[in-house]
Order: structure tokens, then C-alpha cells, then sequence
């Protein structure tokens, strides 16, 4: 019997429309430029809307412009790319010795300058991930730029009054002069289709960034882009350099990295010491061991790591954040400024250097017998994506000195990683303990023992979930029905975030395969919920989560070293 062809769910079309989408970049990448007004854009916005991730918000409604999204998009693109029709990006291409400024989004680390008035060249060197990212950005950017244009279209196709208004607003704002800012408010509300009290909230969000221009005139230049493209053929193009399409995807900078870091370990003699890597931000690892002491004169004394903690995340807390890096710094703490263009920093900890009395109480340390036997802690910044795999590959394995015949194997004792992701029960702030990763839009997938358990953690009036966690393909590449089938279906994923499943590919090939690392190394994984994407205003888009990240950023930070101080 003949069985009739069921209709594809929403799941599955999606997942469909994120493998089109990550096949499509990836072409595009090869083929070296597009047009995002032409077939090959046409394609990457088509099937960003059979998506519809969910940190975009309205993408697909044809008149109201998604305000949360474009905030959250301009946070993580630099400054005036609203006004390029030309994007090119770039590697690290000598750009930082030339007299262009640099231009540094608030929340990524990437360079960029601006050539001219119409072009824009934007580092990528953090793997293919920071691509598909921007991309990705820039492809909703575009879909919103077309909704701007023909909401300042009449019904005759004649530019509206309020988008000649807006201009004049733009250039008084320009020139530093005053306008109605009511007024603007209003003409704003009808170019974007949005209520009055939405716009004066998005307005001031907009305000609060140093590196973002305000909405009126990221609005404008949207608009005006689309329509010198639309009426007068006057194309934008995103274009990658040779030199891009050379070195991504081929360990370039991952190589540079590991190389300098194993470099300094081997001038201070620590490279035949037991050696724990930590993947976490640059500040928790030196907080928790160092803090409590170095602010108690500042602070009362006896206090926690995680009251120590809150206090340093205050604004006004920079006086007490110096005065831990510079005890860190007299106990054996050594930081590695990046110059490879990986913009992955390094802090290593020499614990044979450490004052015992220093040393937060709560973290269990003794000295070890001996200083040969003393433990180095390698506190590596949070990679992206597919860089985690590059740098950690190249981390594990032997260190070949240039220049000479001598080869140091890596003696991992222990990998360690705290890492932010997507929840998919709970809420913001709650804790994920993996027991797999799983590589989302492919058939791979990680098991593996994780030293941490969820008794560790409960207790502390935070949510403990353990189960497979999703590595996504890219952080905007989420709707609510790809990631209700990984929660519900025999998956049963507890959360998604970027780099699990390249740090275990390169975990298992380093102790399984090539067995340049100890294969019984201890493997400790904690995530935090930044997010929960299934909740409406708990997405990426809806902000950081400040004070509240500190709790169980510390609570996995005090268990990580506890744990490597009892091994």
C-alpha cells in the first residue's frame, strides 16, 4: 500500500531552512561576494523567514520593524555600517597599522574600519561561526531596511512627509542642534510601525550605547540604503577578502595562539607541571582565589566569594577590581595578552607562587609537596563557535620549540568549562550539567563522563538540570519550534549554546585518536542560563543578565576550583 506523503512540520522545515541557510554562507564564503538585493541574498532572507528565530522577533510581519532585534544586532556590529552599501570582511590584514580608526562593537570582539564614506571592512578571525554570525546580522538588517522603505512609501508609491522629516531630524542631530524630540517620536512611530510608548523606549536603549547610533538615524540610513537601491540600482554588496577565504577554517590563528601561550609557559618553567585549562571569562578565576582578601580592608572581612563578587560587578567597583589584579599578579598570576588575532586572552596561574593566606577560604587549597608538583591553572577567555575547536586542538597538542628538536608534551590533567547558553526549562540564571553534546543540523554527537554532577550545585536557590545540551550553529539561528523538538522529542535537551561539541571533537581526538594528551583527564562542564529563548522577553535580545549572572558564575567558578585544588 502506496502511503500518501505527510506534511512537514514546523521543526522540520525549519531545520531545513538552517541547513539551506549554513549550506548557502558557506558558498558564498568560497564564491567570495553577493549582492543582498540579488538572488544569492534573496535566498539567505527567504529562508531566514521560513525560520523566524526568535531573537529577531517580527521579521516576518510586513510592516512592524523588529526594535529588540535591530538593538541587539547593533551591539554586535560596529558603529555607521547602517551607512555602507559596501561590507567587506576581512582577516587580519594590516589594518591595525594604518591610521584608520579602529571600531570596536560593545558586545563582540571584532575590528573594524571604516575606508570611506560608503564602505565598511570588519576582522574576522574567530572561525567560520563569527561569519555565519554576521551574516546572519546583516541578512535581518536587510529584511528590515526593506520594511522601513516601503512603510515611508504612500499609497501612491511617493515618499511620505514623515520620511523627509526624519531626514531634517537626522541632520540637526548631525549638527548638534535641537529638535522635538516628541515630534521625532511620533514620525518614528509611523515609519516603523510601532506604538508611540515602544519607540520612546527602544529611542532610549538605543541612547544608552556609546557605539550605537540613535535610532532616528540608524532608521534613515536603513531606509535610504534600500531605496537608492530599490529606484535608483544602486546595489549593496557584502564581499570576503582572498586572504578571509585563505586562512578560515584552516587553524591560522588558532596555531598563532596556542604557540604563544605554550611559548611563555615554557620560559617560566611550568610547561612539566600539572596543567588544569579552564575555558571561562578573565575575571572569575582571579576573583575567587584572590578577592576576599584583597578588598577586606575595603570591604568586611570574612566575606564570601560570591558577596566579594556582587560587589566587584558594581559600576562603582573599580578601584576594588584593581586591587585583586594587582595581588593576583604578586601570587603567580601571568597574563597573556593576545596578539594573534584569535582575541582569546590567557591568565595562567602558577599555584607554587601562591600565599596560602590569600587564597579564599571556601576553595579548599593546600600547597602541594613539592613546587614540581604544584598545579598551573590556564584560564582561557570564552572562544566562538568553531574557534573552540581550532584553539583547543591546537592547545593539546605537543609543543615543538622553533628551532629546535625538542618536543613537550601538554600534561592536561584536567579541562574545565563554564560557559553562558539558551535554557530550555527554567530561567534566567539556572545551572545545565551536559552529559552530551549534540551538533545541531548533523548526526553528530559527544557523550561523555562529566566530573560534575547536579548535587554539586543544588542547594543554592538555583535550578540544576542535567541532559544533552545543543551545539547551534549560530546564536540568531533559533526558533521556538527547532527548539521545542530538541526539549520534547527523545533528545531531551536541557539547553543550547556554541561551543560544546568542538571542544569535545577536539577533547576525544587529542585522548582517543592521536593520545597526545592523558586519555584519562577529568572533564568538567557547568553552563549558566543567559537565556531562555523559549520565553517571550527572556531571549538574547532582552538584555544581559547583569547582577543576577554573578551568582552562578561564581557558584561554578568556587566548584571548578575546588575541584582541581582535591585532584
Amino acid at each position: 500500500m502506496i502511503q500518501l506523503p505527510q506534511n512537514r512540520t514546523r521543526a522540520q522545515e525549519s531545520r531545513a531552512a538552517v541547513q539551506r541557510l549554513y549550506i548557502a554562507m558557506r558558498h558564498l564564503l568560497i564564491r567570495g561576494s553577493y549582492k543582498p538585493g540579488g538572488m544569492s541574498g534573496k535566498t539567505l532572507m527567504d529562508n531566514l523567514m521560513i525560520l523566524r528565530p526568535e531573537i529577531y522577533g517580527s521579521i516576518t510581519d510586513t510592516e512592524r520593524v523588529e526594535l529588540n532585534g535591530l538593538h541587539y544586532v547593533f551591539q554586535r556590529l560596529p558603529k555607521g555600517i547602517e551607512e555602507c552599501r559596501f561590507i567587506r570582511l576581512i582577516t587580519r590584514e594590516g589594518y591595525e597599522n594604518s591610521h584608520f580608526t579602529p571600531i570596536v562593537p560593545p558586545k563582540r570582539r571584532r575590528e573594524a574600519y571604516r575606508i570611506d564614506t560608503h564602505e565598511m571592512y570588519i576582522e574576522m578571525t574567530r572561525g567560520r561561526s563569527d561569519i555565519y554570525d554576521i551574516l546572519t546580522h546583516l541578512t535581518f538588517l536587510y529584511a528590515e531596511a526593506n520594511k522601513i522603505y516601503r512603510n515611508s512609501l504612500d499609497s501612491k508609491g511617493r515618499q511620505k512627509r514623515e520620511w523627509q522629516l526624519l531626514a531634517e531630524i537626522v541632520e540637526r542631530e548631525k549638527k548638534g542642534e535641537e529638535f522635538k524630540i516628541e515630534t521625532a517620536y511620533t514620525y518614528l512611530s509611523s515609519l516603523l510601525g510601532r506604538t508611540y510608548d515602544e519607540i520612546v523606549d527602544a529611542c532610549r536603549r538605543f541612547a544608552e550605547e556609546e557605539m550605537v547610533n540613535s535610532l532616528f538615524h540608524v532608521t534613515y540610513w536603513l531606509g535610504l540604503l534600500a531605496k537608492e537601491e530599490i529606484e535608483n540600482d544602486n546595489d549593496r554588496e557584502v564581499s570576503f577578502s582572498s586572504t578571509l577565504r585563505e586562512k578560515t577554517g584552516h587553524h591560522y590563528f588558532g596555531e598563532l595562539w596556542a604557540s604563544a601561550v605554550k611559548e611563555v609557559l615554557l620560559e617560566r618553567g611550568l610547561l612539566g607541571r600539572p596543567l588544569h585549562v579552564v575555558s571561562a571569562n578573565l575575571h572569575s578565576v582571579m576573583n575567587a582565589l584572590f578577592a576576599p582578601a584583597a578588598t577586606a580592608q575595603k570591604l568586611r572581612a570574612g566575606r564570601s566569594v560570591y558577596d566579594v563578587a556582587r560587589s566587584l560587578s558594581q559600576p562603582e567597583g573599580r578601584q576594588l577590581r584593581e586591587m585583586v589584579t594587582k595581588l593576583a599578579l604578586k601570587n603567580g598570576m601571568i597574563e597573556i595578552v593576545d596578539t594573534s588575532g584569535s582575541n582569546i586572552g590567557v591568565q595562567l596561574f602558577d599555584t607554587a607562587a601562591f600565599d596560602p593566606k590569600v587564597i579564599s577560604p571556601e576553595l579548599e587549597y593546600a600547597p602541594a609537596p613539592t613546587p614540581d608538583t604544584a598545579p598551573v591553572i590556564l584560564v582561557m577567555d570564552y572562544a566562538f563557535g568553531e574557534q573552540a575547536y581550532e584553539s583547543m586542538d591546537e592547545l593539546l597538542r605537543p609543543y615543538h620549540p622553533s628551532g629546535t628538536d625538542e618536543v613537550y608534551e601538554m600534561p592536561v590533567e584536567s579541562i574545565n568549562v563554564m560557559g553562558k547558553a539558551g535554557i530550555l526549562e527554567g530561567i534566567k540564571g539556572d545551572l545545565m550539567i551536559p552529559n552530551a553534546h549534540i551538533f545541531e543540523g548533523t548526526a553528530d554527537n559527544y557523550p561523555f563522563k562529566n566530573s560534575f554532577t547536579a548535587a554539586q550545585f543544588e542547594g543554592h536557590g538555583l535550578g540544576v538540570y542535567c541532559g544533552p545540551m545543543v551545539t547551534v550553529l549560530g546564536t540568531s539561528l533559533q526558533n521556538r519550534q527547532i527548539l521545542e523538538y530538541f526539549l520534547e522529542s527523545s533528545w531531551k535537551a536541557v539547553g543550547l549554546e556554541m561551543e560544546g561539541a568542538h571542544y569535545q571533537k577536539a577533547i576525544q581526538a587529542a585522548t582517543h585518536i592521536r593520545k597526545s594528551v592523558n586519555p584519562d583527564l577529568k572533564l568538567r562542564y557547568a553552563y549558566y542560563a543567559s537565556d531562555n529563548p523559549l520565553v517571550t522577553g527572556h531571549t538574547l535580545a532582552s538584555g544581559s543578565l547583569g547582577v543576577d549572572g554573578v551568582k552562578p558564575t561564581y557558584l561554578i567558578t568556587v566548584e571548578i576550583l575546588k575541584s582541581i585544588f582535591q585532584s
